[in-house]
């Protein structure tokens, strides 16, 4: 990669980062699911008038819709509402990396190479020693909810793999459309009409601001970019990036919110990254032609929508 497209692949992994303390800091006073419905009307009303409709039946448009946006998010902003930090929610959701590759063993057939296998072994013991750190500290709910929502997302990678759409940010955008309504009348249900209407009357700068950088540099900007990127070059040089999306976010949390994570966090966390790095890129040896990623093959599918003909992923947060 040039070291411009290394630095505009750096921009996107700094906005994914940014995102969970971003999503923390506008949820105060907002209710959780009101604010996953602000921030998907302004995903899709602007977008799906320049975006062209994806090549796939409105049963996967909606089923992607279900599980990458409403599940996924949904669970998340129930999580740092519950009490997770955002820094570990961060991590944490990369677990979904581990609950793909299964689901797509299961499902699709996908028979995992040894080196992924053992990378999820590697993950899941990096994982066991993060929640062991946290089982006194973060609410149970919380956790529970992040693992729900990694699950989510692991589903609607599969979803969207199986589906092959050309088009990675045509479906996050138009997909996007299955979010807004369900999530206000789950808000309405759960928080009462007087929460949700003293919230929309009062919205902060700070509520603004975050459904802005949200919707516009988190999921258009980021995801503008992270396609142009992936269509470009092999999905090998490009999706390890993701990666370093959990370490910005910590560093995040703690600069912003003084969310210092403890020995058990870091020690734990760089566990779970090593296994996910191992399942995520598996190493061999063999040449794959002109378009060989230097002898890396094709990554599992990663938390980031790929504009590729055989490849779609799901989105980040």
């Amino acid at each position: 990669m040039t070291p411009r497209h290394t630095a505009l692949a750096l921009l996107v992994v700094v906005l994914w980062g940014f995102n969970f303390v971003v999503i923390d800091e506008g949820l105060d006073g907002v209710p959780p699911l009101l604010f996953l419905a602000l921030r998907f009307v302004v995903v899709a009303i602007p977008a799906i008038f320049l975006v062209p409709r994806p090549k796939a039946p409105w049963t996967t448009v909606v089923l992607v819709g279900l599980f990458l946006s409403l599940g996924q998010f949904s669970l998340l902003y129930l999580s740092l509402a519950a009490g997770m930090p955002p820094g570990l929610a961060s991590l944490l959701l990369q677990v979904q990396v581990v609950f793909t590759l299964v689901l797509a063993s299961a499902t699709l057939r996908e028979k995992p190479r040894r080196m992924q296998i053992v990378g999820v072994v590697v993950g899941m013991v990096g994982l066991g020693v993060v929640i062991s750190g946290q089982a006194t500290v973060v609410p149970l709910l919380a956790l529970l909810l992040i693992l729900a929502a990694a699950l989510s997302w692991a589903t609607g990678n599969v979803i969207t793999r199986h589906a092959k759409v050309s088009s990675g940010l045509s479906l996050v955008v138009w997909s996007a459309l299955v979010v807004p309504l369900p999530s206000f009348g789950l808000s309405l249900l759960v928080d009462g009409p007087v929460a949700v209407g003293d919230a929309l009357s009062h919205l902060s700068l700070t509520a603004i601001l975050s459904t802005v950088y949200t919707a516009v540099a988190a999921s258009l900007v980021g995801y503008g970019i992270w396609n142009s990127l992936m269509a470009r070059y092999p999905a090998g040089r490009v999706a390890p990036f993701t990666l370093l999306v959990p370490v910005i976010g910590i560093a995040a949390a703690w600069i912003v919110q003084h969310e210092q994570p403890s020995v058990t966090d870091l020690v734990g966390g760089a566990v779970m990254l090593v296994g996910l790095a191992a399942a995520v890129i598996v190493l061999d040896g063999r040449r794959r032609g002109p378009g060989a990623a230097d002898g890396l093959g094709a990554p599992l599918d990663l938390p980031v929508p790929a504009a590729r003909e055989d490849r779609v992923t799901a989105p980040s947060p």
